[in-house]
């Protein structure tokens, strides 16, 4: 299976050139026609510089002058006086008590059921606006929710199911027949189209304008470190013409005005004696009684004690609250329960005394400080110019390397005392050995024809 070595090399670089993408531009700048360009990953660029270097800090060297001592026996507490102590423990007495291990807990709910659900916050809330003292219930009370109907009134009322309009009553228009005569066409002139003459002649236009466009390079002569793939070269394309026959005009079309007499015709026609009339008879307007019912009161809702006596027009709901409570659990437990705290008899013993030969100090140790300069060494560091970027770099490839340049080069090869052969204009083995010696020679890279080259051997494009 072949590799496509450039394939992988783009796929190396393209996370390096998402990077820069905004350092390259879509096209290379300030391009001519005839060049060519790669889309390139550029190295970071360092120099070297010197730089002085402690290698060694300053410090001192400590030497100790020792202490002098003398003998001198003197009478010393080989042990002091001190208190013998004898401890008495603590007595403790065994008492019951009464502790709550589960508080009272008192709960609203919809009934005083062991089962019944409890009643949401929104519902006591409603209850408390409604005037129930919630808060001072106590356990048992219960409150039932009322509600008075809605009232109404009935009202009649006079409906026009018909508004008050005129009738009208057409009295038809009276004629008489006579004979008249009437334009039937009316004289006019008439247009007369004379044909134009036309004769062919052949004419040279310009279909396409001489213009420069990008195109994809191919095959690079010059090999370039971190190149990404991309070639584009700028390519001058000449001027397209085309030959057409043209129709020109020879005799323009002309017209001409003909006179055509009018057509007249003797016709019955109907003359008005009396014209048509229009006579409004009034009608009065319908009405009709409709009775109405209106709303005269809203329903009203109310809360009361299941003990209170409550108006038989009141109706309940079937919402209930009743507070509820569950008794506080208690426990039982002996405890143990200090009597008398535990204490401690004390008895003092005499100190021993005995004589001790020491050492007095006649003289301190020192110390004496002696100091020690740093030490330096000049060093060399690479020092970072430019950090890696994309861009555009001029190469030579097919679409700008033509005969021309070969035989250049093959001459100035030649008269450098390079044996490139004949000034051909063909890149054979004799011209590449030639040109591969004179790179190594002058320290210029190899693989390819550079610009760098180009430059070595006086050669302009």
């Amino acid at each position: 299976m072949k590799i496509k070595y450039s394939n992988i090399l783009v796929g190396l670089l393209l996370p390096l050139v998402a990077l820069n993408a905004e350092e390259a531009s879509l096209t290379p700048p300030d391009a001519k026609p005839g060049e060519c360009y790669a889309r390139v990953v550029l190295p970071a660029t360092y120099e070297t510089v010197e730089e002085q270097v402690m290698i060694k800090e300053p410090s001192e060297e400590i030497s100790i002058v020792p202490a002098e001592y003398k003998i001198e026996e003197e009478e010393v507490e080989v042990i002091p006086k001190s208190k013998k102590l004898t401890p008495v423990p603590a007595t403790f007495d065994e008492v019951t008590e009464t502790i709550e291990v589960k508080p009272a807990l008192r709960t609203w709910k919809t009934s005083l059921k062991k089962k019944a659900l409890p009643v949401s916050p929104s519902i006591l809330n409603a209850v408390k606006q409604a005037g129930v003292n919630v808060d001072g219930s106590q356990p048992g009370d219960c409150y039932k929710e009322y509600f008075t109907a809605q009232k109404f009134k009935i009202t009649a009322e006079d409906i026009v199911i018909r508004k008050d309009f005129n009738e009208t009553e057409v009295l038809p228009a009276e004629f008489e027949t006579v004979e008249q005569t009437v334009i039937v066409k009316p004289a006019s002139k008439e247009i007369v189209e004379v044909a134009a003459v036309y004769e062919e002649v052949k004419e040279e236009v310009l279909v396409e304008a001489e213009k420069t466009v990008w195109k994809k390079g191919q095959n690079p002569a010059q090999q370039l470190s971190g190149a990404t793939g991309e070639i584009m070269c700028l390519v001058k394309i000449p001027a397209k013409y085309k030959t057409i026959t043209k129709r020109v005009l020879k005799t323009p079309a002309t017209t001409k005005l003909v006179d055509i007499p009018a057509e007249t015709k003797v016709v019955e026609v109907q003359k008005l004696l009396t014209a048509t009339q229009v006579k409004n008879i009034p009608m009065p307007a319908l009405l009709e009684t409709v009775e109405k019912t209106a709303l005269e009161s809203d329903a009203t809702f109310s809360w009361h004690n299941v003990q209170e006596d409550v108006d038989a027009a009141l109706k309940y709901t079937g919402m209930q609250i009743c507070l509820t409570e569950e008794e506080a659990v208690t426990k039982e437990l002996t405890k143990i329960v200090l009597s008398s705290p535990a204490h401690v008899d004390e008895e003092e013993v005499s100190a021993t005394i005995a004589l001790v030969a020491k050492q007095v100090l006649v003289t301190e140790a020192k110390e004496v400080k002696t100091p020690i300069e740093a030490e330096y060494k000049m060093m060399k560091k690479r020092k970072k110019v430019a950090a890696t970027h994309v861009g555009w770099k001029r190469i030579l490839c097919q679409t700008n390397m033509n005969k021309d340049v070969i035989s250049k080069i093959q001459t100035a090869l030649n008269e450098k005392g390079y044996s490139a052969g004949k000034a051909d204009g063909v890149l054979g083995k004799g011209t590449s050995k030639a040109l591969k010696r004179f790179q190594k020679e002058n320290n210029l890279a190899t693989g390819g024809i550079t610009y760098e080259t180009l430059g070595s051997l006086n050669i302009t494009l």
